[in-house]
């Protein structure tokens, strides 16, 4: 089977990507390897993949229409996994145009290139911000999303309505996976635990906003990679007994389909850090800060749907993700 994979030298695509190949899939991989971070990692990450003989790689930016249909129209794959994108909320503070470009204009030419393809199923990444400014516990797919407080939050959400007016006007079956905080071996510079181990490590200060009272629903990126492979083959169908007076949040007429994919298991992001101090040995100097533009206080994934829908079962607690991630770092940054 022919899968194409978005962001394949991105952190959750290049796992995505490799757990594939392992499966004996081919794999077409598109990235343009962007300077959002560092381009050494992302080469790493690359490098591994290419080593393997079903793997083909494309220096594209999904923006660029005509690339990514040239691609389509070659490889004609009957699944796409959809994770590139801009990432980052305080980012989107600083540089909103390109979130426009790539998480609007460049997931509409993939939707666009997956309709004249006819494939079988689109799978893109959605995010946990979408659910905004909502305060109920835990955050269910049945939940509202239309306040959104980050511009990245606002596209994530943009992309789940695109996807529906794609699957409602031609019948393209659409999944959209919101991911709880997604860490692990491989993981972005510029998140929490990437950056904490890298200053502590160093013995610099680490920034703490909201005064460490934020509540996080950590999910390691093999259960990620879990969700995302057992959705594949879960093409969504119309659903015939919705109706519109139900307002039924992540099903629909059409063949689209909304899921949470997270830890269900929120952690203080104190209890993070210090489980970390113990990884490493060595104590943090902590800069307590206020709460950023954009931040929510806290994050829990309710994922009774992913459960029912295709066995969705994390298995990864907190304190061996970071134990994992610490040892890789380690390694990585030794060699």
């Amino acid at each position: 089977m022919t899968i194409l994979v978005t962001g394949s030298a991105g952190f959750i695509g290049f796992h995505v990507a490799q757990k594939l190949l392992k499966l004996n899939h081919k794999v077409i991989g598109i990235d343009n390897l962007n300077s959002y971070y560092s381009k050494k990692l992302k080469e790493s990450r690359l490098g591994f993949l290419k080593k393997n003989k079903n793997y083909k790689h494309f220096n594209c930016n999904i923006k660029n229409a005509t690339h990514v249909d040239k691609i389509f129209n070659k490889y004609q794959p009957a699944y796409i996994i959809h994770l590139a994108a801009q990432a980052g909320v305080r980012y989107s503070l600083e540089n909103p145009a390109i979130y426009i470009d790539s998480n609007i204009k460049g997931f509409l030419n993939i939707l666009e290139a997956s309709r004249k393809s006819k494939v079988k199923h689109l799978i893109y990444a959605s995010s946990s911000s979408v659910y905004g400014a909502n305060t109920k516990m835990p955050y269910s797919v049945k939940d509202s999303t239309n306040h959104p407080i980050s511009l990245y939050a606002a596209t994530k959400k943009s992309n789940e309505l695109m996807a529906h007016a794609y699957s409602s006007i031609y019948g393209l079956p659409t999944t959209g996976l919101r991911f709880f905080t997604v860490y692990g071996p491989w993981g972005r510079p510029d998140m929490a635990l990437f950056k904490f181990t890298s200053n502590i490590l160093k013995k610099k200060p680490i920034d703490i906003f909201n005064y460490g009272n934020h509540l996080r629903d950590f999910t390691y990126i093999e259960d990620v990679v879990d969700g995302v492979l057992k959705v594949v083959k879960k093409i969504p169908i119309k659903n015939k007994n919705w109706y519109k007076e139900n307002l039924s949040k992540n099903t629909s007429p059409a063949p689209w389909k909304i899921y949470n994919i997270g830890n269900n298991k929120p952690v203080k992001l104190m209890k993070y850090i210090q489980e970390l101090e113990k990884n490493l040995n060595l104590k943090a100097q902590k800069n307590f800060l206020p709460l950023q533009k954009g931040d929510v206080l806290k994050t829990f994934a309710d994922i009774k749907t992913s459960k029912k829908d295709f066995r969705y079962a994390p298995k990864t607690n907190y304190k061996k993700g970071i134990n994992y991630f610490v040892k890789w770092f380690l390694g990585y940054y030794k060699s």
